[in-house]
């Protein structure tokens, strides 16, 4: 008699909306390469709604959860369980269930960031001027990884300079990190500027002046779409040395993702060759 086949184990992605997410794509390659028996869907919910489907997701054995907008900071305190690196942002994009049946949070963005950073664009962080433009739940997310490689400098820029300056002071421990308006920065160009603002979703960018790039300047946009985007041409037509989408970003805090879940590491380079084929889509890291 042949063994009953054992179901798949079941993983989603929430979001507010979630049809535009690439998670479902990169996670079936992941588990196709890695010959792991799963399944991996969109869940769209609404947030009057979030805890109770949550919870029902779990109840209904499933396996675990990518969060995106407008969830990741309200999923925290549905995680009894959370990663040091989730504490520090103050939100959770990862969650998985524990062997007793608790809900342990992680934040895979940051990771993500730096691995494609580090080793897919080979920028060297340490004493480098960091610019990172707006001061949300994408920017709460990276601000600490960022830190860890000890930057000579990270600003943090945003139309509204309060919450620059509230974001600054939280991770003032951690590092050399300053704040203003978009407005009111100053000094030389930077090594690295980084849009975590959702302006590319709107085809605008965010209003800073050019003298803060340089042929030396990497432009990283955490958004991603078949053409560059806004911000991305915008560096493009001003000097910038290089512009890049954060098609790398999406998908290693996705490889980190999978790996807590399935204890194997994914080669994303054919993943990451993939994505950036041509796509209908323009999405967006900021979640």
């Amino acid at each position: 008699m042949t063994p009953p086949t054992k179901a798949p184990d079941r993983y989603a992605v929430i979001g507010y909306p979630v049809k535009h997410s690439f998670s479902p794509f990169i996670h079936g390659m992941f588990a196709k390469q890695t010959k792991q028996n799963l399944t991996y869907r969109l869940q769209e919910i609404a947030p009057e709604n979030l805890e109770t489907e949550v919870i029902q997701f779990f109840v209904d054995h499933g396996k675990g959860l990518n969060v995106t907008i407008p969830h990741k900071q309200a999923v925290l305190s549905l995680c009894k369980y959370r990663t040091p690196r989730a504490e520090v942002a103050g939100a959770v994009n990862t969650i998985a269930v524990q062997e007793n049946g608790e809900l342990m949070g992680d934040n895979t963005d940051g990771a993500g960031l730096i691995t494609d950073l580090t080793i897919n664009l080979q920028v060297i962080l340490p004493n480098a001027r960091i610019l990172l433009l707006g001061a949300g739940g994408a920017a709460r997310g990276v601000i600490g990884p960022l830190l860890e490689h000890a930057p000579g400098l990270l600003h943090i820029a945003n139309r509204d300079p309060k919450k620059a300056e509230v974001l600054a002071k939280e991770f003032a421990a951690l590092g050399d990190v300053s704040a203003s308006g978009f407005d009111a920065l100053e000094g030389e160009p930077f090594d690295l500027v980084i849009n975590a603002t959702a302006a590319s979703l709107q085809g605008s960018v965010p209003p800073i002046a050019p003298q803060f790039i340089g042929p030396q300047t990497l432009c990283y946009d955490m958004a991603y779409g078949k053409e560059d985007t806004a911000f991305v041409r915008w560096a493009k037509e001003h000097g910038a040395g290089r512009a890049e989408l954060g098609w790398g970003m999406l998908v290693e805090q996705a490889a980190e993702a999978f790996y807590l879940w399935r204890g194997v590491r994914p080669d994303t380079a054919p993943v990451l060759q993939a994505v950036r084929s041509p796509t209908p889509v323009i999405g967006t890291n900021t979640k």
